[in-house]
């Protein structure tokens, strides 16, 4: 097989053009199917994918995804299987250990029918069809994705353990929990509640003296190693991809370029029809996430008997995650429950064995082989406790520290339960296939064409009787789950008074809940959320394009209490006299174009780090970090005693020397004329999307492969969440709005585009039209697909 490719920008775009073309002109004759099967790709990208049986449906969807996304399918099966080592060579190793430590080992059966009645056999035809692809990538090799052949990887074949496979699940609060402990340790429970933000307040920060000796003697990268190596992005070094690609002189370090860690802040809403201009309800849904190319998201069309679903998930799972079948429509975002536990334990003497209820227990262990590229095999031996994996021992203190988790039970893939709900009926339908619906933890809103519309919290959500989940505990039998909550008595609500109901990651459960003992008490901020409510309670006939403008809202709810301070701060510089009346005038709006919102950015930034640099004990800033943005606020519209002897005079301070900060930050970026501040510059805020080689390739390259940059409104506590950074690194990359009066109506958007294949002319052609705020249509009758048809290929069994 051919394993480098000579590639340049000019020739990425073309080979793909033409290889496509020839591949639409024929019938492709396929083995594995049982009838013919046609994939309809429209004018963005999307695939619709008709077939006269479900396995034939799934079976097509796994080709489909397979050869739009074979890089990235690749690297998902590699990470899913501890495999990484196996191509790239020694350095994965300890990556490829913590893949099979975390990896599903209960009952398969079980497992892949939980998701649905014939979960087994949906599940093995998505696999069935993804090794087709594989198959014929390995027969053609002209076909392989240049960036997987510049890896030097043959891609492999699938099965079910593959798909539902937890690698890439979103779960808390593992990561949390050790750092919390530490500022406990550091300086007390009540010093930690004025400094964090946690819902409902009534915490119980209690740290047992085996938690606080191990946090005392290990940091939290070596607590988390495994858990962290089991989960986060892969990234490549120089010295593992081709020299035809690599860049002149790139040295040997990854190219992630410190990539963030991955966020999931959502938005989400659903208007009744006695709101709406149609008088049917309108669902709209903004999942945030990395902002990545391949992207993380996949649109789909998926039409047998039985099956009419449309929208977007993720291209390794079957089925839509989010979207509408003909009778309902859907969206999610992240709801709080803290579905994960670290326990602590102590060991005896020859740290073979764990106390657990006054015996000690031996470790259930595990051996297994790392097959490594170009080295000998390594053995590796995985730990478990009756708890779950084993991420540290220190063997000198003679203590471990092991997992329970929530997505290690059955029914813990990632959204694989919304097969059931792709063919819900009615609200009651849905509800009940929610109850399968266990990771991530999700709001869920739902509309029908009956009228109906609804919201359920659904996920995996332990029963503790006696902690509340947010530091370590001791492993010793004291502290033990009392179960799952059942879903349906999770937060739900139908047809409420309001006339909608709009989620956005923020605490939204009533206080008359009496179930707090199975939810998280982390949450995101409130900004997003507040406007929301903001919005639409004063709505009377939403669209599907008010709701579109919604998703792009800039408005900054932080900068209606923080910019009225200024007015009481006296500046000297003519440039901060200029930029605070700026700021006085401003209509609040992040917009990529506003002089305002580039001045209010660059000072907010300045206020957090300031404010924290008072809060915060010196010896806490390097485990706390950052505080949060609503404390921040607090402290600064209320000075408090955490700001010193003289709060007021502190607060001042902040304000002054932030704002000087910020203004002296924009006439290095921009130059002293205040006319070319703009918020959405490339100096400033924008979108560039690093594809995973980024960093090592060369510029001819890395300009076809990463696309952008393009200017950027909003920030992270806006509805148009672009994060912090100057480069957006987060946010919606899948967007979508939908009518129950009128499917065809729907819009949505997904970046940078449907391919991950950059020859392909549908690797990046969303891409400016998200950069933009604008979207393309998502059409479902037959019709509205004839009308945006750009090419067709028939499936013929073999």
């Amino acid at each position: 097989m051919q394993r480098t490719f000579r590639t340049t920008a000019l020739t990425i775009g073309a080979v793909l053009l033409s290889t496509t073309a020839t591949a639409q002109s024929t019938p492709v004759m396929t083995a594995g199917l049982t009838a013919p099967v046609t994939l309809t790709r429209d004018s963005a990208g999307v695939v619709h994918i008709e077939a006269q049986n479900e396995h034939d449906l799934f079976f097509a969807q796994g080709y489909s995804a397979a050869r739009d996304r074979l890089f990235q399918l690749e690297l998902w099966r590699r990470q899913a299987t501890g495999t990484m080592s196996e191509a790239l060579g020694p350095r994965w190793v300890a990556r490829d250990r913590a893949a099979r430590l975390m990896r599903y080992r209960g009952d398969m059966n079980a497992e892949l029918a939980h998701y649905h009645p014939r979960g087994a056999q949906i599940i093995q035809a998505f696999v069935d069809g993804v090794n087709a692809w594989v198959d014929r990538v390995r027969a053609e090799p002209s076909l392989m994705p240049p960036d997987l052949a510049a890896l030097g990887i043959t891609p492999g074949h699938w099965t079910p353990a593959v798909v539902v496979s937890r690698h890439n699940a979103l779960a808390s609060n593992a990561g949390e929990e050790s750092s919390l402990a530490r500022a406990v340790r550091g300086i007390g429970s009540e010093a930690v509640k004025r400094r964090r933000r946690f819902e409902p307040a009534n915490v119980k920060l209690v740290l047992d003296s085996v938690v606080a000796q191990l946090v005392g003697s290990a940091t939290d990268a070596q607590l988390l190693a495994a858990y962290n190596g089991s989960r986060s992005a892969p990234s490549f070094r120089a010295d593992e991809v081709a020299t035809s690609w690599r860049k002149a002189g790139a040295p040997a370090a990854d190219s992630s370029g410190g990539r963030d860690a991955d966020r999931w802040e959502s938005n989400s809403w659903v208007i009744s029809g006695k709101k709406t201009a149609s008088g049917r309800p309108i669902v709209a849904n903004d999942p945030h996430r990395t902002i990545a190319v391949p992207s993380l998201r996949y649109l789909v069309h998926l039409k047998a008997p039985g099956w009419d679903v449309i929208g977007g998930g993720e291209p390794a799972i079957p089925g839509v995650a989010i979207g509408h079948n003909q009778h309902g429509a859907w969206g999610l975002t992240i709801f709080g429950i803290d579905s994960e536990d670290l326990y602590v334990y102590q060991l005896n003497t020859s740290n073979s064995a764990y106390r657990y209820r006054g015996a000690f227990v031996p470790f259930t262990t595990t051996r297994d082989s790392v097959v490594v590229k170009n080295a000998p095999a390594v053995r590796v031996a995985l730990q478990y406790t009756r708890h779950g994996p084993v991420l540290y021992v220190d063997s000198v203190r003679h203590v471990a520290v092991a997992l329970r988790a929530g997505w290690l039970d059955v029914g813990g893939a990632p959204y694989l339960a919304s097969l059931r709900l792709d063919q819900a009926t009615t609200w009651n339908e849905a509800r009940a296939a929610l109850t399968y619906a266990r990771m991530p933890a999700l709001n869920w809103i739902w509309a029908d064409t009956s009228g109906t519309i609804g919201w359920q919290a659904a996920g995996a959500a332990p029963v503790r009787r006696n902690w509340d989940g947010l530091m370590p505990v001791p492993g010793d039998g004291r502290y033990e789950w009392g179960g799952l909550l059942p879903i349906a008595q999770l937060p739900h609500v139908t047809n409420p008074a309001r006339g909608f109901v709009g989620t956005a990651n923020a605490f939204n459960v009533s206080p008359s809940y009496t179930r707090f003992d199975a939810l998280a008490r982390s949450w995101a901020e409130p900004f997003r959320h507040d406007r929301v409510h903001e919005v639409l309670d004063s709505t009377t006939a939403a669209t599907v394009q008010s709701s579109g403008a919604l998703q792009h809202d800039a408005v900054a709810i932080a900068s209606r209490q923080l910019v009225p301070l200024l007015r009481d701060v006296t500046f000297t510089s003519a440039a901060s006299k200029a930029s605070r009346d700026t700021l006085l005038q401003w209509n609040h709006a992040l917009t990529a174009d506003s002089r305002a919102a580039a001045i209010y950015a660059a000072w907010e930034r300045r206020l957090l780090t300031h404010t924290a640099d008072i809060v915060l004990p010196l010896e806490m800033r390097p485990v706390m970090r950052t505080v949060p943005l609503s404390r921040t606020i607090q402290w600064l519209t209320r000075p408090d005693s955490l700001l010193g002897e003289r709060p007021v005079d502190a607060r001042n301070f902040i304000l002054f020397r932030a704002f000087n900060e910020a203004v002296s930050d924009l006439r290095q970026r921009f130059g002293d004329d205040m006319s070319t501040w703009r918020y959405g510059d490339a100096r400033m805020h924008y979108v560039r999307i690093a594809h995973p080689l980024d960093g090592v390739v060369t510029d001819s390259l890395k300009a076809v492969l990463s696309p952008g940059p393009f200017p950027r409104g909003g920030y992270a506590q806006t509805l148009l969440a672009s994060s912090n950074t100057d480069n957006q690194t987060a946010g919606a990359s899948l967007r979508v709005v939908m009518d129950l009066a009128d499917w065809d109506r729907a819009i949505a958007t997904n970046t940078p585009g449907q391919s991950g294949d950059p020859r392909s002319p549908f690797y990046a052609n969303l891409f400016p039209l998200w950069a933009r705020n604008q979207f393309v249509p998502l059409p479902y009758s037959p019709r509205a697909v004839k009308a945006y048809t750009a090419d067709v290929v028939q499936l013929q069994p073999r």
